[in-house]
């Protein structure tokens, strides 16, 4: 297959390039049109219990058990003046006008928290009827701009926060992408020392995001996805793209230089560098893949968009590029000095006097130390992480500026009980006076629990549905309220019962994704194992390689720890701390990390037993391999680190921890483990590096793949 795509690129490269222009066009115009749609939300397991509690208080009362949108109301005068409640009837007054809001709570004695502590403020909260997440949003972003034209009001709340997220998402994604294709375009003029093949990368990136582009908004209209998404497909595909774009085109100089332009390059190329682009591609979607088990909308998007971001890269890879290279032929290397491009020519030639060689051959004289100290290394970088405290998305990922984190500071700071977060039972029971006897029973349990600050009586709201409220002396997420909602959940009611709100939700999401995570993880191990023996034939590169990239990982969200929950570089990154990592973080990163360790892996290993099949020794093999595949994975994680690094400059705090942990793991993988750990261990195992038992040996002669 890959000699007949060589062979139409060849004979017809503008015809190729012109459908390809043409279906990237009609791509971008289609996915644009339609990722609009994406959901801000997307972070709970539709089927835990706090959801379908939700659900049923909804499906009883025809309104949210929970806020949907607050309105900080904040007049020249008191609440309680003619003036101020005059303010507070004009909020209300647009609420009850919106068709989505089903029920307003106003500031009474019944209801002291909604006035601030020196009584100059109100909070009106409004709660949507049966609606869904789409259409809360939207009734949430209606809401701000009828409400926002009332002086002295800011409008806040879960669904505000989430509509505001989508709009900061998007614009950041485009700041992120006019930092990095500058940044990556001197970079390859760097790597390539020519102005032509510099400018292949980026352009294929951009051709791979408007594929992405187009696959996520038809996934998003299958089964809806979230627009974190678009973060995941604008980095990895541009950071694959390069990767691939820089294999194929660094092996396609070597063989024009070789044996000229033509056919025969072209072919070579494709089924050297080709094939190694599909696998990697294969690979690297695989692991992504493994994120779409997990029931949360966020994760499962991630897993998408991953997934079909890869497929796209190495269609691009091995269907447009062998194209543009026909049609350039020598040209690949026009417009580069002459300075440079003897430098070029020098570099591939050097072998055993190359820097990575010696390199090599340096850490293999004393394999234990440089084994040991690089272990150590990475193993104190992964400490802080046994501290580590999980969050999970709110108004606090949102910027200042934000209306939504504005109005949930001043919850916090002005308003009493503004540190309690509803808590909510719901009880599937009759309206008798029994039910309602047991159920009192289990609102005074509620009562005297010692976090519970208060917990009213229960009360029947319809559809054979009680309701019981309360709330915690602490912060939604402090260990003494995920306590108090477990053990309101183990409470015997008598009756089915489930538990919302925030914290329950957290608590719930919390447990869903421990369940989940070890299939997902063997799915990924399996994945880094298979993948590694079909190219190398060994059971223990496969094993090596595992535990290292669990030391990346580790590594990572040690640093992520330092960086984001202990608040360090807040002002240089842009930040508030939430004092936590998000939940979702280390699970995401480690699929990213293990996909692309294994990419790097193979383009590493593969030459070494290359070499070693052909006669080298195993020390040798090993400093020559990493001569040979040195500079392109360096150059190639360096772009991938741009790629993803750029999304450090976004001002959602989730994202910035995606773009700066992805970028941590392939540098410290680029470095310590490909330049260090990889090395030593070999030299210590020796032969032993490619030890399988017979069986497999006989599989692998079989299906392994070799170049």
């Amino acid at each position: 297959m890959l000699d007949r795509i060589a062979r139409v690129s060849d004979a017809h490269p503008i015809r190729v390039i012109l459908v390809a222009l043409a279906v990237a066009a009609a791509a971008l115009g289609i996915g644009i049109s339609l990722i609009g749609g994406l959901s801000a939300s997307g972070f709970n397991d539709p089927a835990s219990n706090a959801v379908v509690a939700q659900d049923e208080i909804v499906a009883a009362t025809g309104a949210s058990a929970v806020p949907s949108l607050i309105a900080v109301v904040d007049p020249a005068a008191p609440i309680a003046s003619p003036e101020g409640q005059a303010a507070v009837a004009r909020v209300v007054a647009a609420m009850d006008d919106d068709p989505d809001v089903a029920r307003v709570l106003v500031p009474s004695p019944r209801a002291p928290q909604l006035t601030s502590t020196d009584g100059s403020k109100a909070s009106v909260v409004a709660y949507f009827g049966d609606i869904d997440e789409d259409q809360s949003q939207a009734a949430a972003a209606r809401l701000e701009d009828d409400l926002s034209a009332i002086p002295d009001v800011t409008v806040g709340g879960p669904w505000t926060a989430a509509a505001e997220t989508s709009s900061i998402v998007g614009e950041d994604l485009l700041r992120a992408e006019l930092i990095a294709f500058p940044l990556l375009f001197l970079v390859s003029l760097w790597v390539f020392r020519g102005l032509v093949a510099a400018m292949l990368p980026p352009l294929m990136g951009a051709l791979v995001i408007f594929g992405g582009f187009f696959f996520l908004g038809v996934g998003n209209e299958a089964v809806g996805l979230s627009v974190y998404a678009l973060n995941l497909v604008t980095g990895l595909g541009l950071g694959l793209a390069i990767d691939y774009s820089l294999l194929m085109v660094s092996r396609y100089r070597e063989e024009i230089a070789r044996s000229g332009p033509g056919r025969e390059a072209l072919a070579v190329t494709m089924r050297t560098a080709g094939r190694s682009v599909i696998f990697s591609a294969i690979t690297v979607g695989a692991a992504l893949a493994a994120l779409m088990i997990f029931p949360q909308d966020f994760l499962f998007s991630m897993g998408f968009g991953g997934l079909v971001v890869a497929l796209v890269a190495a269609v691009v890879a091995v269907g447009v590029l062998p194209a543009v290279l026909a049609l350039l032929g020598a040209r690949v290397n026009a417009l580069a000095p002459r300075r440079w491009r003897e430098r070029t020519e020098a570099a591939d030639r050097v072998e055993q006097s190359g820097g990575w060689y010696r390199l090599s051959h340096l850490v293999m004289r004393r394999p234990v130390i440089v084994a040991i100290a690089s272990g150590a290394f990475m193993v104190l970088l992964a400490l802080p992480a046994l501290g580590v405290k999980f969050t999970t998305t709110d108004s606090g990922v949102l910027p200042a500026t934000a209306s939504a984190r504005q109005v949930d500071d001043v919850l916090t700071r002005e308003f009493p009980g503004s540190n309690a977060t509803p808590i909510f039972l719901a009880a599937r029971a009759p309206d008798t006076p029994e039910a309602a006897r047991r159920l009192d029973g289990v609102s005074r349990e509620i009562r005297g629990m010692p976090a519970t600050a208060t917990a009213t009586p229960p009360r029947y709201v319809g559809s054979g549905t009680w309701q019981i409220d309360a709330t915690s002396r602490y912060r939604a997420l402090d260990d003494r309220t995920l306590a108090l909602v477990e053990d309101i959940q183990a409470l015997d009611t008598s009756y089915p019962s489930k538990v919302g709100g925030f914290t329950a939700l957290f608590v719930d999401q919390r447990a869903s994704l421990a369940a989940h995570l070890p299939w997902a993880a063997l799915i990924i191990v399996a994945v880094t194992i298979v993948a590694l023996f079909l190219m190398t034939g060994s059971v223990l590169l496969p094993i090596k390689a595992v535990i290292m990239n669990l030391l990346t990982l580790g590594a990572t969200l040690g640093v992520l720890v330092l960086i984001f929950q202990d608040g360090r570089l807040e002002g240089f990154l842009g930040y508030d701390s939430q004092g936590a990592v998000d939940l979702t973080q280390p699970i995401l990163i480690g699929a990213l990390a293990f996909g692309l360790s294994t990419d790097y892996a193979v383009f590493l290993l593969s030459r070494i037993k290359e070499i070693r099949d052909a006669g080298g020794g195993e020390r040798e093999s090993v400093a020559l391999g990493l001569q040979r595949t040195g500079r392109v994975v360096t150059a190639a994680a360096l772009l991938f680190c741009i790629a993803m690094g750029a999304f450090a400059t976004s001002r959602i705090v989730i994202i910035k921890e995606l773009g700066i942990g992805t970028a941590l793991a392939v540098a410290l993988d680029a470095t310590i483990v490909r330049a260090l750990l990889v090395p030593s261990l070999m030299a210590l195992l020796g032969k032993w590096n490619w030890w399988a038992p017979a069986w497999l040996r006989k599989v692998h002669d079989k299906v392994g793949l070799t170049d």
